[in-house]
C-alpha cells in the first residue's frame, strides 16, 4: 500500500478513536473497518495477523465496555431498567438540543429513573453519579482498545 493510502487508512482509524467519544460516529467499528481494507489491500500473512491481533483487542475492548460497568451498576444497585431510560433519554435529548443534548438527555433520564425508583432527589443524584461514572468508565474502556489498537497497526506498518 502506498503512503496515500496508509494515510487514509491512519486519518479513518483516528477519526474511529474520536468517534469513540463522540456519539455520531462508529467509533471502533471504523478502526477495524480500516484495518480490515489495509490487511486486504496488503493481502500478505502479516498483516492478516495483524489485523486477528486488532480485533482481538477491540473485542476484548468492546466486552470490558458493557461487562465492567454493569458489575459496578449492579453492585451500587442500579436496575438496567435506568440504563434504558438514560439512553433513550440521550437519543431524544441528541434531537432536540443538538450537540450537548446526548449528555443532557442521558443525565435527565437516569436522574428521572433514579428518582422515581428510590422515591429521593439527594439518593437519585448519588446513584446518578455512580451510573454516570460507570459509563465514563467503559467509554475510557473503550479509547483505550482504539488506541491499543492502531498502536498495534501503526508498529506494524513502521516494522513491516
Amino acid at each position: 500500500m502506498g503512503s496515500g493510502g496508509l494515510l487514509l487508512v491512519a486519518l479513518v482509524m483516528a477519526l474511529g478513536v474520536v468517534g469513540v467519544l463522540v456519539p455520531l460516529l462508529p467509533g471502533l467499528l471504523l478502526v477495524a473497518g480500516a484495518a480490515l481494507v489495509w490487511a486486504a489491500v496488503v493481502g500478505t500473512s502479516y498483516a492478516w495477523v495483524v489485523f486477528t491481533a486488532m480485533l482481538v483487542v477491540l473485542g476484548i475492548g468492546t466486552a470490558a465496555k458493557y461487562v465492567l460497568p454493569a458489575r459496578q451498576l449492579a453492585a451500587a444497585g442500579a436496575p438496567r431498567s435506568t440504563l434504558v431510560v438514560g439512553a433513550v433519554a440521550a437519543i431524544v435529548g441528541f434531537f432536540v438540543i443538538p450537540v450537548v443534548g446526548l449528555l443532557i438527555g442521558g443525565v435527565v433520564g437516569v436522574y428521572g429513573a433514579e428518582r422515581r425508583r428510590l422515591r429521593d432527589g439527594p439518593a437519585a443524584w448519588r446513584s446518578t453519579w455512580i451510573t454516570l461514572r460507570a459509563i465514563g468508565f467503559g467509554v475510557l474502556i473503550e479509547l483505550l482498545a482504539g488506541v491499543v489498537a492502531v498502536g498495534i497497526w501503526a508498529a506494524a506498518v513502521l516494522v513491516g
